[in-house]
């Protein structure tokens, strides 16, 4: 399994990205896509929606489950990628290129308890 080392990972499997104007990009990991399955059906929040570090923020359904999308930190949700509802085994494809939404952190961005690829691989095995 692939776990890009730019990335950060939470331990319930969805992957960050800091962009550099301060918003985070939320995906699925390839280990999360991998166990689900092929996707059937995403449910990703709304545009505006304010979320808490830890909260449910989207669903993904495959043929196998459903399983929630936790947010990674507190902020408001700013994109969502509408393609991936439309057409969600994109994200089996390419776990990396098919991310789920944006998030504006509220405040500063805090990414320090979050995973690296070594520590979030580690934990898999």
């Amino acid at each position: 399994m692939d776990f890009p080392e730019t990335l950060k990972y939470t331990p319930t499997h969805e992957w960050v990205r800091l962009e550099p104007d301060g918003t985070l990009v939320v995906g699925l990991t390839d280990f999360a896509q991998d166990s689900l399955g092929e996707l059937v059906f995403l449910e990703l929040p709304e545009l505006g929606r304010q979320l808490k570090a830890g909260e449910s923020s989207a669903m993904a359904e495959s043929v196998k489950a459903a399983s929630d999308v936790y947010a990674p930190v507190a902020g408001e949700v700013v994109e969502a990628n509408s393609a991936l509802t439309e057409e969600p085994a994109r994200l089996n494809k390419d776990p990396y290129a098919a991310w789920l939404y944006r998030i504006r952190p509220a405040g500063k961005p805090d990414l320090s308890g979050l995973l690296d690829a070594a520590s979030y691989s580690k934990g898999l095995a």
